[in-house]
């Protein structure tokens, strides 16, 4: 997400550098390139009209900190004013209330409302050690209540079976007074969708809210609707007393202008963020993570979570210890290792909080998709024991054998062993040195990364 904005702010940013000063002249080249930028990733104009208003009253004339260059100095500004857009922190869900708390979910169809009620189920039975029950008041699509249920049985959550005889609020209710009895904490009510937003759709979802009184509407929105979305977002938020959005399909829009724009417009947070299809692709809406990760400088905070929530740490204690005594990485290990990355929402997700990568170098390392990831996992499968413990060993035979078994070619297997050739560097660079030995070796694959709190990028 942002990709492109990251780009065309980054090649802004380094425009004003050299300055001794910022001036209303000198950022006034910058301020039409990010007005630009920001229009092209689908922002809404009066946003954007806003933005930069704020942006040139905070920039100019301000002195040049001794320790940063201008275009460090700017860079903070935009930042700032990037994290005041969407809103200064991060909104948790309000489950204070007398159980169950009840959350509405309300939406466009395709806006991905039912796999966002699986997501947060799981959320919060995982984060928040909450019990959950789900209950489906779509009367129109058959489809969406089984594929509720289906995705309840997936995250192991209760499901509360309804059918396209009933009237909504009959289903609320129903749901509500059965989850009392099974001393559920948190009841998720999943409505009907429409392809635009109708007046009966409206009535119909004031009813349900009225008679249901939830402690959240969340409004979730599809990201890469772009400026559309904003519109939807306020026709949704002058019908119900929305409390928050989460914006879908992150991953697949390289705008954002949704996710600039919704705050804004609603004036309502945006509390989460959907990204991909899997039931556990959804991360918490940081603003201020947001806004570096937009200005290119990385997202570690983020990062850190992802590791400590998805990374085997015997594996990854067992690995630290076999590389310090200095024993090969093998393909084992390198097997593991791409398991561990899957694990934490794939390549792409990684190399979005990486701080210091530009989007060329982000483009060329996110080459190794997760499609890649389950290809170099059949190929090492593959192999025998002692084949991963020792590839010298794979002769034409070895490999025609290998690369028959996992159904890939020979230019897959040997693009795999060369890329384990460079992670063995990379982990011999790490021996004996530890984290700052390990940032040395990532910054000669992708182009002087830096470790976290190195500071503003150079522009």
């Amino acid at each position: 997400m942002f990709e492109n904005l990251t780009e065309r702010l980054s090649q802004t940013l380094r425009a004003i550098s050299g300055k001794a000063k910022l001036t209303e002249e000198n950022i006034q080249d910058s301020l039409r390139e990010v007005r630009r930028a920001l229009l092209e990733a689908d922002v809404a104009l009066p946003v954007v009209q806003e933005f930069i208003d704020k942006v040139k009253f905070r920039a100019v004339g301000q002195e040049v900190n001794k320790s940063l260059t201008p275009g460090q100095e700017f860079l903070k500004v935009v930042q700032a004013e990037l994290q005041a857009l969407m809103g200064e922190s991060n909104e948790a869900l309000n489950l204070k209330s007398a159980p169950p708390a009840v959350i509405l979910m309300a939406g466009l169809q395709g806006a991905g409302k039912t796999t966002t009620v699986a997501k947060l189920s799981l959320w919060l039975k995982n984060t928040q050690k909450k019990s959950v029950m789900v209950v489906s008041a779509d009367v129109y699509r058959p489809a969406a209540i089984k594929q509720l249920e289906t995705l309840a049985a997936e995250v192991d959550v209760k499901f509360f079976p309804s059918d396209s005889s009933q009237k909504p609020e009959q289903i609320a209710r129903d749901a509500i007074a059965e989850a009392k009895k099974q001393f559920i904490d948190v009841l998720f009510i999943d409505t009907a969708g429409r392809l635009a937003v109708d007046e009966e759709m409206m009535n119909e979802i004031k009813a349900l809210h009225a008679a249901v009184d939830p402690v959240e509407t969340l409004f979730v929105v599809d990201s890469m609707t772009g400026q559309d979305a904003a519109n939807t977002a306020k026709a949704f938020d002058d019908a119900l007393p929305l409390t928050g959005v989460i914006v879908t399909k992150a991953d697949g829009d390289a705008r954002g202008g949704a996710a600039l724009s919704v705050r804004h417009i609603t004036g309502k947070p945006i509390k989460f963020m959907g990204i991909g299809e899997k039931v556990d692709g959804l991360e918490a809406f940081h603003p201020d993570r947001v806004a570096s990760r937009i200005l290119g400088m990385g997202d570690v905070l983020s990062l850190i979570e992802d590791v400590e929530k998805n990374v085997d740490k015997d594996k990854a204690e067992r690995l630290a210890k076999k590389i310090k005594r200095g024993q090969r990485f093998d393909l084992q290990d390198f097997k593991e290792q791409l398991q561990q990355m899957q694990n934490m929402g794939g390549m792409a997700n990684m190399l979005d909080k990486m701080p210091g990568l530009s989007s060329a170098q982000k483009s060329a390392a996110g080459m190794v998709d997760d499609k890649s990831f389950v290809r170099m996992e059949a190929i090492i499968n593959s192999m025998t024991l002692k084949e991963r413990q020792r590839p010298e060993l794979l002769n034409g035979s070895r490999k025609r054998r290998i690369t028959g078994g996992s159904g890939t070619s020979i230019q897959d297997l040997n693009r795999l062993l060369k890329q384990h050739k460079q992670m063995q560097r990379v982990m011999k660079k790490m021996k004996g040195g530890g984290m700052a030995n390990m940032m040395r070796g990532l910054g000669g694959m992708g182009g002087g990364m830096k470790p976290p709190g190195g500071g503003f990028p150079q522009f």
